[in-house]
């Protein structure tokens, strides 16, 4: 860790708090990966806010349930079920306002994991279970530096505000989207989607998935009359991936880790129908998922991917294409707390000055919702991803290590004496003014 000038004594003992109690952290991120919260389909929400619940209460935090009327994300035909349950907890002394974010939804098991996802496993300094990395791991990293903040004495400059948000995964309507247009979300936001990088966010893509299902004739499999819906959606999947390059030959004034501008991207995410081998199948979904750059055109992009399904659709073929998740671009982010939270960062991380480099990304967000809804644009970000810890794979992992860095990092930015200099204007005590 770099100390540099040396900490004021409260911190200095939570930094060493924070160290020692990593294994209530590990605890409580146990818990947390055994609910499942997978999206789709999202049915655990109302369980892991009840978690919270119980986790915040000795922080003196008051909870509130916030629930997204079904009306908004409720989709015929769509992956989404149950009820759409955030959860904002906080603790108010007058102090300004800091939102701390997170998405409490997984994406769900992919295929190859070598142990139950949703039991934490451990090899080592590694923590093994699904959203131990994306980004259940950030939630015990921030209790951990509340607990210790309050078990040292160490004065706040913010309030703490907890945002538990569903449906970030590619839902239709993230509950942080509808926080935002209720206006719930107080003072700045760190967000916890990102990576445990040197980074200054630069903005990054939107996505959104279209559902399309096909129907055609169920009857018997040695029925010649019967209408394939498999067979008979294979020319729109040819239609889709001729459609692909021209997709990603579009680039955007946004660039990645590497310094290339990044390109939109079009997949076939996911495909099912069919029942048996005596059976001809009467209808096929097909998933499409679009990532498209901040100076791309939604209903446009939609437009083009919609034209050419329809032009493939055989004769005889029943179709309905569904918009079942959306996430819009989220513009340049940086505003006048970064240079603060770069110094926490480099306090739990370790980073030095000239390490930080600013970068976007083709994957999304669900804050340019916000930034539409509150007309505010600073987000800060950060995250406990790696390139290697198999995030959205098997056996994804964080680590003890990065759980206290990130924790220790929070601590830092919360705490007034901590940098009180680079703490903006607005943010700072009527005296140091």
């Amino acid at each position: 860790m770099l100390h540099s000038p040396p900490l004021p004594d409260p911190i200095a003992q939570a930094v060493r708090h924070i160290a020692d109690g990593v294994e209530a952290s590990v605890a409580m991120l146990a818990r947390m990966i055994a609910i499942d919260t997978s999206f789709p389909p999202g049915t655990g929400y109302p369980e892991f806010a009840t978690l919270m619940e119980a986790l915040v209460e000795d922080l003196g935090m008051q909870t509130r349930r916030v629930v997204v009327p079904e009306a908004l994300w409720q989709v015929p035909r769509g992956p989404a079920r149950g009820e759409r349950t955030n959860l904002i907890a906080a603790r108010r002394t007058g102090k300004p306002a800091l939102g701390l974010y997170f998405h409490t939804d997984t994406v769900p098991p992919a295929a190859g994991w070598t142990r139950d996802p949703f039991t934490l496993a451990r090899e080592g300094e590694r923590l093994i279970g699904l959203g131990a990395a994306d980004m259940k791991g950030d939630i015990a990293a921030v209790l951990l530096a509340l607990r210790a903040a309050d078990a040292c004495g160490v004065a706040l400059a913010y309030d703490p505000v907890l945002l538990f948000c569903t449906d970030e995964e590619g839902g239709l309507y993230p509950g942080v989207r509808y926080l935002a247009e209720l206006g719930l979300i107080e003072g700045h936001v760190l967000n916890f989607n990102g990576t445990a990088a040197a980074r200054i966010w630069a903005g990054c893509f939107g996505l959104f998935n279209l559902q399309v299902r096909l129907s055609g004739g169920s009857g018997h499999a040695g029925d010649a009359s019967a209408i394939n819906a498999i067979e008979a959606a294979l020319p729109i999947m040819t239609a889709l991936t001729t459609l692909k390059p021209v997709v990603a030959a579009r680039r955007s004034v946004l660039t990645g880790i590497d310094g290339d501008p990044l390109a939109a991207r079009l997949a076939i995410v996911a495909a099912q129908g069919g029942t048996s081998g005596g059976q001809v199948p009467a209808q096929f979904d097909i998933l499409v998922n679009r990532r498209y750059a901040p100076e791309e055109d939604f209903a446009t992009a939609r437009a083009e991917i919609e034209s050419a399904i329809r032009a493939a659709v055989p004769h005889g073929l029943g179709i309905e294409i569904d918009l079942v998740g959306h996430l819009a671009p989220t513009a340049d982010p940086t505003g006048p707390h970064w240079p603060r939270w770069q110094a926490a960062l480099s306090l739990g991380f370790g980073y030095r000055p000239e390490d930080f480099r600013a970068w976007g990304a083709s994957s999304c967000s669900d804050f340019g919702w916000v930034q539409r809804a509150t007309g505010k644009s600073e987000v800060l970000l950060t995250g406990l991803g790696r390139p290697h810890n198999n995030v959205h794979s098997p056996d994804e992992f964080t680590t003890t290590r990065d759980i206290v860095a990130m924790a220790q990092s929070v601590l830092a930015y919360l705490a007034a004496d901590f940098a009180p200099g680079m703490l903006p204007a607005p943010d700072r005590p009527a005296a140091q003014r």
